[in-house]
This record gives structure tokens, sequence and C-alpha cells, in this order.
């Protein structure tokens, strides 16, 4: 019978955090082998010299879905995005002196916490798989390192970025008033997303290991009790309110859309750096 998922460790000196990863899953840990050679299972969590991955097995399998902030599309929304001028920007409300404090509460890779700390905002990461965690925090410590040495701007940026391997449920219900973040962004797992390749490969491997979330509905009542000025939501273009709430307004592109859940106006000047 082929299973699910199982770690692989092609790299000695990552061989304790695979064998962590393992334990905490409680599925099988494999060592020394090529993905496209397993037949038993669906995924690996690949640990190798380049860090760690999401990989598809078998032949013909799609490349290694991995965190990365040095390289690629990330990177070059970074350098080229188009700034303040960019539909989260105007959703989460950053403008010239209002960087609000952003509790990115389904980071998933990290992406649209990394455009927003790029933009000035300080972002707490909250990711509950396990998996993601793992890969996530693998991207942001393989990025700390290239940009310690050769980019003094993506290091600042990369400072700003938190990461808490916490339910986002549970979290949230622990902060009292004076930790409420001033924003709280989601952008829970939907079935029909974006139809490029990437993240079709990418959004089928995470539904297929993390599956979607079922309970995104209850998050939203829940941060709209512990947030300071707004919640925000990214959703497909045309999928349902959350939680079938009503946001206080929209800001809709092509793919996609931010719902927009206002408690109080956002200060002229804010910045919690």
């Amino acid at each position: 019978m082929i299973q699910s998922i199982a770690i692989l460790s092609n790299d000695l000196s990552a061989h304790a955090s695979a064998e962590l990863l393992a334990a905490k899953l409680q599925v099988p840990l494999l060592q020394e082998q090529s993905p496209e050679a397993i037949i038993n299972y669906n995924f690996v969590v690949l640990f190798d010299e380049a860090g760690v991955a999401l990989q598809q097995t078998g032949r013909k399998a799609p490349g290694p879905i991995r965190a990365e902030f040095t390289e690629g599309a990330v990177d070059h929304r970074r350098k080229f995005g188009g700034g303040k001028g960019q539909m989260i920007a105007k959703a989460v409300g950053i403008k010239a002196g209002c960087y609000p404090h952003v509790l990115d509460a389904t980071a998933g890779l990290g992406k649209d916490s990394f455009v927003l700390a790029g933009l000035g905002c300080k972002v707490t990461m909250l990711e509950r798989s396990p998996i993601v965690q793992t890969i996530l925090g693998d991207g942001l410590e393989r990025a700390l390192d290239f940009a310690r040495a050769q980019d003094a701007e993506l290091f600042s940026l990369l400072q700003k970025m938190v990461l808490v391997t916490q339910d986002s449920n549970d979290y949230l219900s622990s902060l009292g008033p004076a930790e409420f973040p001033d924003v709280i962004y989601l952008d829970p797992m939907f079935p029909e997303r974006q139809k490029s390749a990437d993240v079709k490969k990418e959004m089928a491997a995470f539904h297929a290991i993390v599956g979607k979330d079922e309970d995104a509905d209850s998050l939203l009542p829940l941060a709209l009790a512990h947030v300071n000025y707004r919640v925000v939501v990214k959703r497909p273009r045309k999928a349902p309110f959350l939680n079938n709430q009503t946001p206080s307004y929209q800001l809709e592109g092509k793919s996609s859309r931010y719902d927009v859940y206002t408690i109080k106006k956002l200060p002229d000047q804010l910045n919690n750096l």
C-alpha cells in the first residue's frame, strides 16, 4: 500500500533534524535515496545539501518545493514589485509613516510575509503544519546566512520576520489586549487557486500533505477579537466570504481579492520596529 509521506535524509549534517521531524510526525525515516526511485510514498520531506523541501516521488515528478527568499519570483518581487502601490500594501494599510505590525496567521512558505516585511512592517508568522514550519524555517535560515555575508538590505528585511511554530487559534486565544497585532492577515488554503504552473504544483502538493484549512471560518471571528485595527483576508476572486461575513470593503485583482474588515482607523504614524 502506498502511503502519503516519509522523511528522506540525504545530508548527513541534517540527519538529526530529519530524525526529529520523522519522530514528531510518526512517519518513516529514509536515507540516501533518490526521490525518483521511491515507490512506497507519494511525497517525501527531503533534507539535502540545498536545504529542506517537499518533494513528490517517482519518475517525472515536479521539482522540489522550498521556501526561497534570495532568488526566483519572491526575490524579483522584492526588487521590482511595485512597492506601496501593491494591493497587499493597500489592504494592510501601509503608507508613508504607517507600518503596522502584521500577524500572518497562515504563513505557508512566507511569501506574503516577505513582501510585507520588505515594505517596512514587522511580521509575526504563524504556521501550524510541522512540515511547512520546517521548510519555512529552513528557507529563512538559508536566506539569513546568505544575506549576512552578501546583502545588508535583505538581512535587515529578514530581521523583521519572526516565525512562531504554533496553531493560530491557540496563539490568538493566548493574547492579551496589550499584545494584539495591528493587522491580522489570513490566506487560508482554498481548493481553487491561481492556475499558473508553479502555484498549481505547490498547492496540489500542500493539499495532498497538509489538507485544506477546514477550520478557516472559525479563525476570522477569533482574529477580529484579537486585533487592534483590521483583519485582511486574501481570497480567490470568486470565492465566498470567509465565515460568510461581509467585509468593510474589498480590493479586487484579476485572480484574487483582499477582503478588509476594519475595527478602527489606522493612525497616520505607526511603526513597531
